[in-house]
């Protein structure tokens, strides 16, 4: 990620489109207040957005119900939001001006693709607290981004803590033991999670999770993303 302590902050204020690019002001609380039309191609429901797009085309800056008000966390995948949260933190706390960011960006039904991110500060004034301007550059649909475990995979907690045994190196017995299961119930589990990540042995299933952004990245003992377990 990049980022610069460049002097000035840009104003409130989302520009037009590029192709494929969108943008989006969020407030502190990192809340959309104001989009443009391409964001809401991606992120506002099928109705909203034919709404959205009857507005003249001269009107860069529109809003949606179901989109404006909505926290931008909860539009990129879990995988990547933590990171993604902290770099915000950074930004909102002035320690930086600007940073830029790879994320997995989930559509209004559920799909997720990949994208490049600009965030930056955006000046306040004494009644209202700065905010931030997203600019979003989308990438693919495919199966570098349709490898990542979209919102409708979820993990029982069973399962998400066999899952995250099996990356911390246990066997069947150990993980018995820790679950209070049979070692035919935890067979049963890894066979389960085996064809749900389409894995042929519990090597692949770990790097597969790991790939689809199902375990977090940088933490130990290895953990299943929280927003995937049910």
């Amino acid at each position: 990620m990049g980022e610069s302590d460049v002097s000035g902050r840009q104003d409130e204020r989302p520009p037009s489109d590029g192709p494929g690019e969108c943008a989006a002001v969020l407030d502190a609380a990192l809340m959309v207040r104001q989009a443009t039309r391409g964001f809401y191609r991606h992120f506002a429901t099928a109705e909203a957005a034919f709404d959205v797009l009857a507005v003249s085309s001269s009107d860069s800056s529109v809003t949606a119900p179901d989109a404006c008000g909505r926290d931008f966390r909860e539009l990129v995948h879990p995988s990547v939001r933590q990171p993604l949260v902290r770099q915000f933190e950074r930004l909102l706390a002035g320690r930086c001006d600007w940073f830029t960011a790879q994320v997995v960006a989930l559509g209004s039904n559920g799909d997720a693709f990949t994208g490049s991110l600009t965030a930056t500060a955006v000046s306040g004034d004494a009644a209202e607290p700065g905010g931030v301007l997203v600019m979003m550059r989308s990438g693919q649909r495919a199966e570098g981004a349709a490898v990542v475990a979209p919102r409708k995979i979820m993990f029982s907690a069973v399962d998400a803590r066999i899952l995250e045994g099996i990356a911390a190196g246990l066997s069947t017995i150990p993980l018995a033991s820790r679950l209070y299961l049979s070692r035919q119930g935890v067979e049963y589990h890894v066979t389960g999670l085996l064809r749900k990540l389409k894995a042929p042995n519990r090597a692949a299933l770990v790097s597969r999770a790991y790939a689809m952004g199902v375990l977090t990245v940088g933490t130990w003992p290895p953990r299943v993303v929280d927003g995937l377990v049910e």
